[in-house]
């Protein structure tokens, strides 16, 4: 997958795409059903998405509700066979233009678009003033072909970003991955950390989670992606999502130790996926204590992740 960072200066062979625009958080089935929609015969398969998040732009303070990183968003982009992502930098160049500008400068001179699909939701242009009917008209001035998706429901429950972060901060890793179409997953480097896990029998492989909607603290049996180095493969193992309650005050980390394992990954890139959520976050009169239930965790982690 070819990644194009602005709208300005699009090699030839990235112009003519068919794209599907939006955020797509998540990548969820409804976002799914989107780019399904501009799959076309001999144009390549693009999305048009903005980074930073424009929620992010205009509420720069606002708690963390991302359930993705762009770079996990790329990677599941790639999954899906899209070819071309244009991550168009969202700021006061942006945000500035009309819906009219926004449709001629960037889909149709910039971009040279050959087909877009957005949900029926989508708006764009300064203040959120262009609507996807807008777009279809637009589309028609400046010469392209304008699909427009109807949200995707299962009886009276819409697929959303929105739906999906409710059930993460509920715990509920099946119900996000109904909604998702896939396991929700965390992506991103592994860190030093105070290795505490090793004195313990735990040696974690230790990520942070900033910028991400939390899901719901606690200990998650979990499936992880080592993307790169020389330990690049799948595994198993039982992973601790939070503040660590018995160590003293601490930034919202993931803790995930692989069963199995023995090796050093240090800087190498994980993607972990939340499968199931035992419990909640808790805090030991003792370290026996603890070990005790980190024993009890990953049996019970190896018995649901026998019968996927």
């Amino acid at each position: 997958m070819q990644t194009h960072q602005h709208w300005q200066d699009i090699p030839a062979t990235a112009r003519g795409a068919s794209v599907a625009m939006g955020n797509f958080d998540g990548v969820h089935r409804g976002h799914q059903r989107v780019i399904e929609l501009a799959r076309k015969d001999k144009a390549p398969l693009g999305i048009v998405c903005f980074e930073p998040h424009p929620r992010e732009y205009f509420a720069p303070d606002s708690a963390p509700f991302r359930l993705m990183s762009a770079e996990t968003r790329a990677n599941r982009l790639a999954r899906i066979g899209v070819e071309h992502l244009y991550q168009l930098p969202f700021g006061q160049d942006l945000s500035s233009l009309s819906a009219e500008a926004f449709a001629r400068d960037v889909l149709a001179q910039g971009l040279g678009v050959r087909h877009v699909v957005v949900g029926a939701d989508f708006c764009f242009g300064k203040g959120r003033e262009g609507t996807a009917t807008d777009l279809v008209q637009l589309g028609q001035s400046y010469g392209f072909e304008v699909t427009v998706a109807p949200l995707l429901a299962e009886g009276d429950r819409v697929f959303s970003s929105t739906a999906i972060r409710q059930a993460l901060s509920d715990g509920l890793c099946q119900e996000a991955a109904d909604m998702l179409g896939h396991w929700h997953r965390i992506d991103g480097a592994v860190l030093h950390g105070e290795k505490r896990g090793r004195t313990l029998g735990y040696p974690t492989a230790n990520m942070s989670i900033s910028g991400l909607h939390p899901p719901r603290f606690g200990v998650y049996a979990v499936l992880v992606d080592v993307l790169d180095g020389p330990h690049r493969g799948a595994y198993q193992g039982v992973a601790s999502m939070g503040v660590r309650p018995m160590f003293g005050q601490n930034l919202p980390n993931l803790e995930t130790f692989i069963f199995d394992f023995s090796g050093d990954l240090y800087g190498s890139r994980l993607s972990v996926a939340l499968v199931k959520h035992l419990r909640d976050e808790m805090r030991f009169d003792s370290l026996d204590a603890l070990i005790t239930q980190m024993d009890a965790d990953s049996a019970r982690t190896r018995a649901i992740l026998s019968a996927l």
